[in-house]
């Protein structure tokens, strides 16, 4: 930190080094001057918000992150606005990302994979309990803290259950092509929940592994290699693994592994400690829109719109 005076502020925030960069946000590290709390503020500059037509898609990243209390997700603590700019106070993760230590690691031990894949399950478990679909599960969106304890990151793409259709199914193709379940593909309208399902069935491979199931330099391809649900297990994957792997990696959504099946296999449940933690009761989430609200003819921050 620079000396007393010479440090960016915002609200009761310290703003320091930026500890990640996007096209659309910033995040700087950040100390509260009032409780010395340590936290990681995402920036997004309003105009560029517009723009790119992006404001639902804050409003829903915001709202998900309100509803969404739990040990295994990364928390937000405050959402503060000025004129230009929209602060997201966030939980620091100080551990960085999953996929930084499968990539220094080449691979990791089956039991170590089982348990980030026991707090991933976790996590969307209770997600899916609250109406939430992340959509983008991947190695990069799920961070570590400094106890090696799993936190899934980036509700950008998520969506929850008053957005659904009649059909009450998602027609939005996203996520990341790797990641991407058959059903989105094919484009005939997806379950957000067996999506996910998809995702980390795949993360559980990458995490044994050390590289994708499903992989092709084009897209055509690996597409093609998705909707036959074409892969193959390693040899030394355990065979609790292989048969949990091909339940999840099922092409047909009706047919695939759902997390209460999950939560009850042999395999999954080696080690397994439930979490622990106080189920947040109604969130109000009427406040959001004021974060577009024109602030007074200023650039300082003018007001809190979100409090813990």
């Amino acid at each position: 930190m620079s000396a007393p005076g010479s440090c960016m502020r915002v609200g009761d925030y310290e703003l320091g080094k930026t500890l990640g960069e996007g096209s659309f946000a910033k995040v700087k590290f950040a100390r509260n001057t009032k409780t010395g709390d340590r936290v990681a503020i995402k920036i997004l500059d309003k105009n560029h918000v517009l723009r790119h037509k992006m404001v639902e898609q804050i409003k829903m990243e915001i709202s998900t992150m309100k509803l969404i209390k739990h040990p295994n997700v990364v928390q937000i603590h405050e959402v503060m606005a000025s004129k230009t700019k929209i602060y997201i106070v966030l939980e620091l993760v100080g551990g960085g990302e999953l996929f930084d230590k499968i990539v220094s690691s080449g691979r990791l031990k089956e039991d170590e994979a089982r348990r980030y894949f026991q707090q991933l399950i976790n996590a969307v478990d209770y997600c899916h309990s609250r109406g939430v679909c992340h959509r983008d599960l991947k190695p990069e969106n799920l961070l570590l803290d400094l106890q090696g304890i799993l936190k899934v990151s980036d509700f950008g793409l998520s969506t929850f259950a008053p957005q659904l259709p009649e059909d009450g199914l998602l027609h939005t193709a996203c996520g990341t092509p790797n990641y991407v379940a058959p059903e989105v593909i094919s484009n005939k309208g997806y379950d957000g929940r067996t999506f996910d399902v998809w995702s980390c069935g795949v993360i559980l491979y990458v995490l044994m592994a050390g590289y994708l199931p499903f992989d092709d330099p084009s897209t055509p391809a690996l597409y093609g290699k998705i909707l036959k649900g074409q892969f193959t297990c390693p040899s030394f994957f355990s065979s609790g693994a292989k048969k949990l792997i091909k339940r999840i990696l099922e092409p047909n959504p009706h047919k695939r592994i759902t997390i209460p099946e999950i939560l009850e296999n042999e395999w999954f449940r080696k080690g397994y400690k439930p979490p622990s933690f106080e189920h947040e009761e109604d969130v109000n989430l009427d406040d959001i829109d004021a974060i577009f609200n024109d602030s007074e003819d200023t650039s300082n921050l003018t007001h809190v719109l979100l409090i813990r």
